[in-house]
């Protein structure tokens, strides 16, 4: 499952792959709302793109759900099949890439899959507002792999296509219209590391 993915996505780029589609962005909002990450992980804060009035504003929050017991751990990704999400809180989580991991020894191989055909992805998520002493989290659907994901996984973040950014965040289409792997060759994938010999 994806629980590394890089965000280095320049705010003039940002600027205007917004612009192409439509989406405004708050006049207060500059390049420190998408700060660059080699590396987001499970508990890292990071950004992500939610509805805000008119607008698309970018939002710093926690990588996944806190627990729900006392034993379990963050919930990072959250399966989408057969579920309805009218109710819940809708967000993007923008992404220059996200890894994925194969083999058996450590450190395993790590493949980077980016979106072709756009200077960056979004992938589909959820969010909830800070509880207590927890802050605001979000968390990443997944889906059956596509084939370009399939043979390094059995899972896969839902990368929306462009098109579809607000449709998510205001749900104007079903879920499962939505919510599905791209088709093959939609994402490209580099080994940059292999898995220890």
């Amino acid at each position: 499952m994806c629980n590394d993915y890089e965000q280095h996505i320049a705010w003039a780029e940002y600027c205007r792959m917004m612009e192409a589609l439509a989406l405004y962005i708050p006049t207060h909002q500059t390049e420190l709302d998408l700060p660059q990450a080699d590396d987001i992980r499970i508990n890292d804060p990071a950004p992500i793109m939610r509805a805000a009035d008119d607008a698309i504003e970018v939002a710093s929050m926690t990588f996944g759900f806190p627990p729900s017991g006392p034993k379990g751990g963050p919930v990072f990704n959250f399966r989408s099949e057969g579920r309805q999400f009218a109710n819940s809180r809708r967000c993007l989580v923008p992404a220059s890439a996200f890894f994925e991991f194969t083999g058996t020894k450590y450190p395993k191989a790590k493949h980077r899959f980016t979106l072709k055909e756009a200077p960056f992805m979004a992938i589909a998520g959820l969010w909830r507002e800070a509880a207590g002493n927890k802050p605001p989290s979000f968390t990443m659907l997944t889906t059956d792999p596509s084939p370009d994901v399939a043979p390094y996984h059995n899972r896969q973040v839902v990368v929306l296509e462009p098109e579809n950014w607000l449709a998510w965040l205001n749900l104007t289409k079903p879920e499962g219209e939505l919510l599905r792997s791209l088709p093959t060759g939609s994402l490209g994938v580099d080994t940059v590391r292999q898995e220890r010999p």
